[in-house]
């Protein structure tokens, strides 16, 4: 597995990080034994970087990469964790809570629930409305003082966010969605967070399943899974962007690889400076991700790739319209 450094300030991670979001929330039930072997067998394969959030599944899935990380060694992996989204008891989004306060209230629990001393990457997931991002990663900054915290980072925050974030303390990393369907950050963001010696760990590269090759227009989604409410699997947008998957396909088999391998291997193909993030549930669909380091895109490779999901080309936005209001990284 190759590595690279997250941005000019941050740790060394893998060439592919692994979200875990999937195994506690949001895309239906998920098997615990499973996604703890999917973990093991991605550290086994040299994945460092592990992506997680203190509300994805109100704290369990921290105390899933605890157990799954029992009989490893702590600092052989990179902890990124993600805080601030409120929940309720039956798993509604409450908002946003980045306050000082409430980010070293966060953090402590972390800490406790991941069974470690220190938090590799931390970082709101949403700007907060009503706190300066200044006061956000000042507190988080008093915490790397402390030892609490080693880097900060930052999610789904546009371009003068990151200025301003920037000019309080170094930011290792920006998380924010990019694929093949979802390229928005290249007109402003990512040159910003290049300007800034800033890099980029980008989730959703498949596109929460449509770029996997293997969604099927007729599947049923489980009692949770937000994909139903996600404008780009609804009727009509579903059909027209698994057409862009099928004309994807075609380049993929010309690769000899999977369509899931492509379009991870485009996102690492941007910049050493992106990470992807792929959010395998399973050592399968693992194993098929680990596929796309060993696949090198040429410019040729590249262009027939442009031309079968052009910039733009996706139907529908990649959130509804209600959590746009949350998405710093779109205005």
């Amino acid at each position: 597995m190759r590595t690279t450094t997250l941005g000019t300030t941050g740790p060394a991670v893998s060439r592919l990080g692994l979200g875990l979001m999937g195994m506690s929330d949001l895309y239906g039930p998920a098997d615990r034994d499973e996604s703890v072997a999917t973990i093991h067998a991605a550290v086994d394969a040299g994945v460092t970087l592990l992506d997680t959030g203190d509300f994805y599944g109100m704290g369990d899935n921290e105390l899933l990469l605890r157990d799954a990380l029992r009989d490893r060694n702590r600092d052989d992996v990179v902890i990124s964790v993600k805080f601030g989204g409120l929940r309720g008891p039956d798993g509604t989004w409450l908002g946003f809570d980045a306050r000082p306060a409430a980010v070293k209230n966060f953090a402590a629990y972390s800490l406790r629930r991941l069974g470690t001393d220190h938090i590799d990457i931390y970082r709101p997931s949403r700007l907060d409305p009503d706190v300066p991002i200044e006061e956000t990663v000042g507190a988080i900054a008093e915490l790397v003082q402390a030892g609490y915290v080693r880097h900060i980072g930052l999610s789904e925050v546009g371009a003068d966010t990151l200025r301003r974030a920037a000019a309080v303390h170094p930011i290792a990393d920006l998380q924010i969605e990019y694929s093949l369907l979802s390229r928005g950050i290249e007109e402003r963001i990512l040159p910003v967070a290049r300007e800034l010696g800033i890099g980029v760990t980008a989730y959703g590269v498949l596109s929460r399943g449509l770029l996997s090759g293997h969604w099927r227009p007729d599947r049923e989604l489980a009692a949770g899974d937000f994909r139903a409410t996600s404008p780009r699997f609804q009727d009509g947008n579903l059909q027209r962007n698994l057409a862009l998957v099928d004309a994807l396909r075609g380049v993929a088999e010309r690769q000899g690889a999977t369509v899931a391998q492509v379009a991870i291997a485009w996102v690492a193909a941007q910049g050493a400076d992106i990470v992807p993030l792929v959010g395998a549930r399973t050592r399968d669909r693992l194993a098929e991700s680990l596929g796309a380091t060993d696949l090198a895109l040429d410019d040729a490779d590249l262009a027939r790739i442009e031309q079968a999901v052009p910039a733009g080309a996706a139907a529908g936005n990649r959130y509804a319209d209600y959590a746009y209001a949350h998405l710093d990284s779109e205005r």
